[in-house]
């Protein structure tokens, strides 16, 4: 006889739910906080308190069932790179908390608060025809109508449309902050202490990460550490760290989909957003403009 709590038999399945229901918990008491999810989870997941496994079970139970979020799920339209624009109208929403799921061409889940900059710039694209869902809930009390009028017009501006802002959009009442970049201490390879950002994802979006996306990222890195020289990149794939960039395209090993990760060490940390965007472009098919510089001279991009 089939049981619902029959994986919970084993000692190792009834720990990891035990453990789950505990992370659950956490993330309830900081949305009663007045916490968005998305900047909740993402900082788990870059503490690596949370796994990806663990995100849309979170979702489910916490703003959909526990708190009634209002939401909808659609298929993105056309492409869309620039963002600054929804983060900078979405900040003003300051009645409203709002969570997106995008689901990218790889498969990968990214939770996004829209009016943190520094969470679209982790997704770099949404691709046409990927799955989008929106969550919204009106913060002062039950408001439907708000709140599906702030899930279609945050679909329009990720269309591109010019929308019209709804006054019941704003509470103000309530002062919204920008949300601040998370930078942690930990120990750097093979250094000392010193500050290090949480591990960014770079999706690959050329069919095969070859020996020309190789060297727009060794240009592009050179770029960085010419403009702010006490700084270090470290990058990642498969977990572990890559002392050389060029293995990176021997025998074909990472391809369209795949993810390479990077960390950037040392005081005074700037400049990581540009330097994830230009390594997404790096790892694309657009690779070649890094490519357009006279041997011995170094590319101005910070």
């Amino acid at each position: 006889m089939e049981s619902t709590y029959f994986a919970l038999a084993s000692k190792l399945n009834f720990n990891k739910a035990l453990r789950h229901f505990y992370k659950v918990t956490d993330v309830v008491d900081d949305i009663e906080l007045n916490r968005n999810l998305a900047d909740i989870i993402n900082e788990e997941v870059d503490a690596n308190e949370i796994s990806e496994d663990q995100i849309l079970p979170i979702v489910g139970s916490v703003i959909r069932d526990k708190y009634g979020y209002s939401f909808d799920s659609y298929n993105i339209v056309e492409p869309v790179t620039e963002f600054q624009k929804v983060a900078d109208e979405t900040l003003k929403w300051s009645a409203l908390d709002i969570v997106c799921v995008y689901y990218n061409p790889g498969g990968k889940i990214f939770l996004i608060n829209p009016k943190n900059i520094d969470h679209w710039e982790r997704v770099r694209e949404l691709h046409n025809d990927q799955l989008m869902v929106i969550y919204a809930k009106f913060i002062k009390d039950e408001n439907k109508k708000v709140e599906r009028a702030a899930i279609n017009t945050l679909e329009e501006m990720l269309a591109g449309k010019d929308v019209f802002i709804n006054k019941s959009f704003i509470d103000h009442t309530i002062v919204q902050r920008k949300p601040a970049k998370k930078e942690k201490k930990q120990v750097e390879p093979g250094q000392g202490m010193a500050n290090i950002t949480p591990k960014y994802a770079v999706e690959v979006s050329n069919e095969l990460f070859h020996n020309g996306n190789v060297e727009a990222w060794k240009k592009i890195v050179e770029s960085y550490t010419t403009t702010f020289p006490g700084l270090r990149v470290y990058v990642f794939h498969g977990n572990e760290l890559v002392n050389d960039i060029n293995s990176l395209f021997k025998w074909g090993k990472v391809k369209h989909g795949d993810t390479i990760f990077f960390q950037v060490a040392g005081d005074n940390i700037k400049g990581v957003s540009k330097l994830q965007k230009y390594l997404y472009e790096g790892a694309s098919t657009r690779f070649e403009q890094f490519l357009k510089i006279e041997v011995g001279q170094v590319l101005r991009l910070f």
